[in-house]
């Protein structure tokens, strides 16, 4: 199946599925969560595209040549990029529909402690992965990369907001968990269909069904974690209020200067 085989068939379906509904139920004046998204998007394409492009130029995966249109930018072929975004989408797109199904909690009060704990954790979690991928464990070079690149923004969304995503934990678990198990299907059909291959030598060799492999299971997983936290704190009322005293705050530091 060619790459872009795989996007047209399960990928654009159901973001396009998402977006008529969403716009079938939103007001004319309700453009705050599609902003979101296309920030997100944005947001997604520019963080991620270094990294993959070093993980096909040291050889970490690579895809089929005759299954893709060999438009490349850099190292990677465009229909990465337009996986990229489309995964951006999707995930976005089904939390923000969550969202509207199920409303935001407002926290009645900020927990400055559980913030700084779950970023600690997350932080040294980061440094366990790098301290890995230094020490040269070859077996362990595409997990470890993936946690030495997804933790550093997962460790800022928890230090701002950790408490408003506890308290919206069932929301989150929705909306991480539906497009991570429904990605990981599409990972299998794509990887057994050979549109893209991992290197055995860098990965730990534990696969779902002898085709997916825990190190792809990980990146999806994480991947919808930083879309779904994304969203949340840029929609949450209470995200939004507290963006808010932040800034109020620095104006004043500056004034005072």
């Amino acid at each position: 199946m060619s790459y872009f085989g795989v996007l047209g068939v399960f990928i654009v379906p159901p973001v396009v599925a998402l977006i008529a509904l969403i716009v079938s139920k939103s007001r004319s004046a309700d453009w705050p969560p599609y902003i979101a998204v296309v920030m997100l998007t944005m947001i997604a394409l520019l963080y991620t595209t270094p990294w993959d492009n070093y993980l096909v130029a040291t050889g970490v995966w690579w895809y089929d040549e005759a299954l893709v249109t060999g438009v490349t930018i850099g190292w990677v072929p465009i229909e990465e990029y337009s996986f990229f975004a489309l995964q951006t989408l999707l995930t976005g797109l089904w939390t923000v529909f969550l969202m509207r199904a199920v409303k935001p909690v407002i926290t009645a009060c900020s927990s400055g402690k559980l913030r700084l704990r779950a970023s600690i954790l997350a932080a040294l979690l980061w440094l366990v992965a790098v301290g890995l991928l230094l020490s040269g464990w070859a077996p362990g070079t595409y997990l470890t990369l993936i946690l030495a690149w997804a933790l550093i923004p997962i460790m800022i969304q928890l230090a701002y907001g950790a408490d408003i995503l506890y308290t919206n934990r069932r929301l989150l678990l929705g909306a991480i968990t539906v497009p991570t198990v429904y990605l990981w299907l599409v990972d299998f059909l794509a990887i057994r269909s050979g549109t893209w291959t991992l290197d055995p030598a860098q990965t730990l060799g534990i696969a779902l069904g002898g085709t997916l492999a825990v190190e792809e299971m990980v990146f999806f997983l994480v991947t919808n974690v930083l879309i779904s936290f994304g969203i949340v704190l840029m929609l949450a009322d209470t995200s939004q209020e507290r963006a808010k005293t932040i800034v109020a705050q620095i104006k004043d530091g500056l004034r005072a200067e």
